[in-house]
């Protein structure tokens, strides 16, 4: 029995303000969720994406890893809009 393959279609980004990572986060349409932030208020500068697109369980783990990384280095706490 052959297992269907899982829609691969989330990407992750990273939101800076200048040189400092305020969020990370995952979505399915960048530049729907660009216009979203922006809508939301939140203070940014750039947006990177990572360009590989993979399943949702992959990216909320991805994202979880750079959250837990970025704790790591600064004292415990969260990127800003990460709350």
């Amino acid at each position: 029995m052959v297992k269907k393959r899982v829609k691969q279609n989330y990407y992750n980004y990273t939101l800076r303000d200048g040189r400092f990572v305020v969020k990370y986060g995952i979505t399915k349409s960048p530049d729907r969720r660009v216009i979203e932030m922006d809508n939301a208020g939140l203070k940014f500068t750039s947006m990177t994406i990572n360009p590989v697109a993979v399943s949702k369980k992959t990216a909320l783990k991805r994202e979880n890893e750079r959250i837990k990384a970025y704790k790591r280095s600064h004292k415990g706490r969260k990127p800003k809009y990460n709350k």
